[in-house]
């Protein structure tokens, strides 16, 4: 079992950080100052080299109060044995061009188990009661 990750820097790198002892996800900073035009993507590349534990990938995540005030979407996923600097691909679904600085959090990453069923050709597969019932099925 695992319980540390290692981390690697680039210059001007920030380390990332949980922001209480409890969150499940470390806060990834940006090291430049960008902007996410209204309706656009931005891309960063946080400078955070990461050695993703065995059997866990990282899930790049949107911070919260970034979602709600601003429109601002982010998503991803770290595969183990990738060791290249974190890139964070950010889409403003607002109606305003959003300014990062230096310093200010961008995403965070989530560390989560994996698993790896093979697969198996059917002629038909069973969800169960469900069936092929889904977006929106259940009412509001």
């Amino acid at each position: 079992m695992w319980n540390s990750m290692k981390v690697s820097l680039d210059d001007g790198a920030i380390m990332p950080e949980r922001a209480h002892k409890s969150d499940a996800g470390l806060d990834l900073f940006t090291p430049v100052d960008f902007v996410v035009p209204a309706g656009g993507y931005a891309f960063v590349d946080t400078g955070v080299h990461l050695e993703i534990p065995f059997e866990t990938c990282g899930h790049i995540c949107s911070k919260s109060g970034l979602n709600r005030k601003h429109g601002l979407f982010t998503d991803g996923t770290i595969d183990e044995g990738y060791d290249g600097p974190i890139g964070i691909i950010i889409h403003n679904g607002g109606s305003e061009d959003y300014q990062f600085r230096r310093g200010d959090k961008v995403a965070q990453l989530v560390i989560e188990r994996i698993f790896r069923p093979s697969l198996e050709i059917v002629d038909k597969v069973s969800g169960g009661k469900r069936g092929s019932d889904g977006f929106g099925s259940t009412g509001r």
